[in-house]
């Protein structure tokens, strides 16, 4: 008597059924944080000039095909990191706002030396930041965050001196960031020892000014 075939019931292999459980979305994310992360290491390692898209997909584990569906070049790439660093760098200023309005307030000269530490904390946590400064990428910050940033450092600079007035405590804040910021290039050209002794510097600079404007 003839015996019929056993249907045997076909598992899928574990990590397709993985990958079919999680939503494209996440992939799709997944993905774009690895490209951001691979051009940053490119850029970082290499410099932007040198920095190729096929070594950014390689770095990134995908194919290059998959690499153009989320950037079409490597300054958009370069565009997106610039983004993040400075939303970062918001982010970290604005909680060192936050903290001081919640009765931390640090004499004016510690506030000096904190801002200065959390630029040079970004510099060197980020090492493609100082390569893509000098990228020419039309790069500009939001209007309506960067006036928000400079709104709370007004604010709490009138915590410091309430004889300041509004539109006073803003310029002041303008200055501060530009101030600040100006390091950037000058950190990037010096070595490892002029940039400690540059970041003191701008420190003493700061500290002095904070102690007549916010006095």
């Amino acid at each position: 008597m003839a015996v019929a075939p056993s249907r045997r019931k076909t598992v899928p292999n574990q990590a397709a059924q993985a990958a079919r459980r999680v939503p494209r979305q996440e992939r799709a994310a997944r993905t774009l944080d690895a490209l951001l992360e691979a051009a940053a290491a490119v850029f970082a390692e290499r410099g932007f000039e040198a920095a190729t898209m096929t070594q950014i997909a390689q770095q990134a584990g995908v194919s290059i095909g998959a690499a153009y569906q989320y950037f079409p070049n490597k300054e958009a790439l370069a565009l997106a990191l610039r983004q993040r660093y400075g939303d970062e760098m918001d982010a970290r200023w604005s909680a060192l706002v936050e903290a001081q309005a919640d009765g931390g307030e640090l004499p004016p000269a510690q506030l000096a030396e904190r801002l200065l530490d959390m630029m040079v904390e970004l510099m060197d946590a980020y090492p493609a930041y100082l390569p893509l400064l000098s990228v020419s990428l039309g790069f500009r910050r939001d209007e309506a965050a960067r006036n928000k940033l400079r709104q709370r450092f007004a604010t709490l600079f009138r915590h410091y001196n309430a004889a300041l007035g509004a539109d006073e405590a803003y310029r002041i804040a303008e200055v501060m960031l530009q101030v600040i910021k100006s390091l950037n290039l000058l950190y990037a050209s010096a070595k490892p020892k002029e940039r400690r002794l540059l970041a003191a510097e701008y420190k003493g600079v700061l500290a002095a000014w904070f102690a007549v404007r916010l006095a």
